[in-house]
């Protein structure tokens, strides 16, 4: 909709969905639960199945925007929104707007990828979709030839796989709801934001982290960064190094400093390598037991 006021894009007919009462619910079936698209990120953010055992989801959601946008914001706009670079969003004829060159490369690039850039180095600006990602959500999508489910390793693409697409989403094709596997009893989690500035905004730095531990030991991890690659990114190097480790300070800070290891900051942009580092190193801390 942004889009369509700025004029960047062009819709012929807009489709109000919000009555499609099976895409504003969320079930638990025991094995998993099953969030529709059309959840408002308020609805998200406040229920207490998603806090209880998926508190890293319910705290991405809480973190996006204002109350206002929270209130009509929905899960599937959030996690399939373009990309908020300004200059894609200002005209330009980048890639994501089907041209042939990333003008962040040599020009204005503070808020653009540490990982996974080139040919284009936009941001994905989702602050759930990496908590979607940490918890293994699986993605339903409907459309002309039917409906389909995506792993997130499927239904993100990085671009130099699409540069003008940051999804594989089809002509037609909607977001319609995730599914998410049912976790153990002893998984905790939680959603990390760091901001340019204490007011609404989109993260710098943001990560997503689900640890399944034995008393303060962890068993299994998922890491998943926001607001530093065109995809949100896994870093497995930090999952594999956590697994089976005692939480304590020193683990904490060497996962955060590996977390930033293979980064490739542009000439404006390398101030998120600390800023990931501190992110990663404070979201594992925080869930220690005890």
């Amino acid at each position: 909709m942004q889009q369509i006021k700025d004029g960047t894009d062009l819709a012929d007919v807009i489709i109000n969905l919000r009555d499609v009462e099976d895409a504003r619910a969320i079930v638990s079936s025991g094995a998993d639960i099953s969030v529709g698209g059309l959840i408002t990120l308020t609805e998200l953010a406040e229920d207490p199945l998603i806090i209880s055992g998926l508190t890293a989801i319910a705290q991405a959601a809480a973190s996006v925007g204002t109350p206002q946008i929270r209130n009509v914001g929905t899960l599937a706009g959030n996690v399939t929104q373009r990309p908020w670079c300004w200059y894609y969003r200002n005209g330009f004829n980048c890639f994501k707007a089907g041209g042939d060159e990333c003008f962040s490369v040599n020009g204005e690039n503070g808020q653009h990828a540490i990982f996974g850039g080139g040919p284009s180095y936009i941001v994905h600006p989702s602050d759930v979709a990496p908590a979607l990602v940490a918890f293994d959500a699986v993605f339903t999508v409907s459309g002309p030839n039917g409906n389909r489910e995506l792993s997130s390793e499927d239904f993100f693409v990085l671009p130099i796989t699409n540069a003008e697409r940051e999804n594989s989403l089809m002509e037609g094709e909607l977001l319609t709801g995730v599914r998410i596997p049912a976790v153990s009893a002893n998984t905790v989690s939680t959603y990390y934001k760091v901001m340019d500035r204490q007011a609404w905004t989109h993260a710098e730095v943001g990560v997503a982290t689900v640890i399944q531990r034995d008393g303060n030991q962890v068993q299994n991890a998922s890491i998943v960064l926001a607001g530093v690659a065109p995809i949100p990114w896994r870093v497995q190097a930090v999952e594999n190094f956590l697994a089976g480790k005692q939480i304590s300070e020193a683990v904490a800070s060497e996962a955060g400093q590996l977390a930033a290891e293979d980064a490739q900051p542009l000439a404006n942009n390398a101030h998120k390598l600390p800023m990931t580092s501190a992110a990663v190193e404070r979201a594992v801390l925080s869930l220690a037991a005890g």
